[in-house]
């Protein structure tokens, strides 16, 4: 049935270098077809060649053999969303998400000059707040919707990211946080970059959560971006990197959070040239939602609510996290809500951090998908732990929030 998967991957494996990723042979193969199966591309194309089998092939002529690729290698090779929901089920246990990103390192090529100034603008934080103020007067002056019929956007390339902007936090987020009640301890915020100004509440609603059970927030202004986008894209993330290690681990806290999952799985394999720095960030490092459910205090009840809430769970949460049921669990300590999962919640949304940018038509018809789940499921909110999920489900069409939200509201006064 699956005869597609038989290929030879040439050099044995134990002739790699013990820190090269394990490339499965062809011969471990256990023709169970749940990678192909697992895969979004496959879903929207329905050929042999979008699967996670034959971009393994690739892969391996490219860090194994060194052989050149054809034009169509590379092109279904970059149709991949680095979902990883074929790692999540892989039974030879493959390491396909550091494998992607050793080869977008090796085939990487110079950004454009539209890329190389989102790069710039991602790394460099007083540039990015210096922007805000423009988009804003933008957002405001009602040329929103004649620019875009105009054409311009597409013809410079902005229509796709102009799609999903959204309005922009313009106060900087204060570095410290006290709790009114009873301190247990302190920690760590994690902001990322652009959800620093565009996934505002999230963050407020995050830091009232943690007020509220009694922890400090501290919120470092000198952190910087995860290094997910440039890893992602072949470009060096080391800086980012080494900076958010540093920072992060100079501070006395009980433990470094986040909320975006995305941002999550990237922090969560950091690697860095000081492995034991690396080890002691990661040490620290938790999802918001694991550490509230951890922490949660007996005595603090939620306020009561009567709707239907539909849980999406991003492709990081899934197959990198692997946290998605602490999402639940904190849901259901609001009285009187009805949670269920979206359905085909294994299926990524399109979203891919940026994927949506590069491959706005496979994107979009992923979207597409994934907004009949959330009309079929006829749900008051749809709640998401990712702010790259979320803003590209709710362009033009805003149903998505972050579960923090929802259960940030259901506090009581204190």
């Amino acid at each position: 049935m699956f005869d597609f998967m038989d290929f030879e991957l040439g050099d044995d494996v134990s002739e790699q270098p013990l820190s090269s990723p394990y490339i499965p042979d062809a011969s471990e193969c256990m023709r169970c077809g749940m990678c192909v199966s697992a895969c979004p591309t496959f879903k929207l194309f329905q050929i042999d060649e979008e699967t996670p089998r034959r971009r393994i092939r690739t892969i391996s002529k490219i860090l194994v053999e060194n052989l050149p690729i054809s034009a169509d290698e590379r092109m279904h090779l970059d149709n991949c969303l680095q979902c990883r929901a074929c790692e999540a089920i892989c039974p030879s246990r493959m390491a396909y998400g550091r494998l992607f990103d050793q080869v977008r390192a090796r085939l990487r090529s110079a950004p454009s000059a539209l890329a190389r100034l989102a790069f710039r603008l991602i790394e460099n934080k007083r540039r990015r707040t210096r922007l805000m103020p423009l988009l804003a007067l933008y957002l405001k002056s009602g040329v929103r919707k004649p620019l875009r019929n105009s054409g311009l956007l597409k013809l410079l390339g902005l229509a796709n990211a102009e799609a999903l902007l959204g309005k922009p936090a313009m106060q900087t987020l204060a570095s410290y946080h006290p709790t009114r009640v009873a301190r247990r301890g302190r920690v760590a915020l994690f902001t990322g970059c652009i959800a620093e100004q565009f996934d505002r509440d999230t963050l407020l609603a995050a830091i009232k959560l943690l007020n509220a059970i009694g922890y400090e927030v501290l919120v470092p202004p000198q952190q910087g971006c995860c290094g997910a986008i440039h890893q992602h894209n072949g470009q060096s993330a080391e800086s980012l990197i080494a900076n958010n290690i540093a920072v992060f681990n100079a501070l006395d806290v009980d433990a470094v959070l986040h909320t975006a999952t995305g941002c999550g799985a990237m922090l969560a394999e950091y690697q860095s040239s000081d492995g034991e720095a690396s080890e002691l960030f990661r040490q620290s490092l938790l999802d918001i939602n694991d550490f509230l459910l951890k922490h949660w205090p007996d005595g603090l009840q939620l306020l009561p609510s009567s709707l239907k809430v539909a849980v999406h769970e991003p492709c990081s949460q899934r197959n990198v996290l692997k946290n998605q049921q602490a999402v639940y669990a904190l849901l259901a300590k609001i009285p009187d809500l009805s949670v269920a999962p979206l359905a085909d919640n294994s299926v990524c949304c399109g979203a891919g951090g940026s994927y949506m940018l590069t491959h706005p038509e496979n994107a979009s018809q992923l979207r597409e998908l994934k907004r009949q789940a959330i009309a079929a499921v006829r749900a008051d909110c749809v709640v998401s732990s990712n702010f790259g999920c979320a803003v590209f489900l709710n362009a033009d069409n805003g149903a998505v929030c972050h579960p923090l939200s929802l259960l940030a509201k259901q506090l009581p006064d204190q």
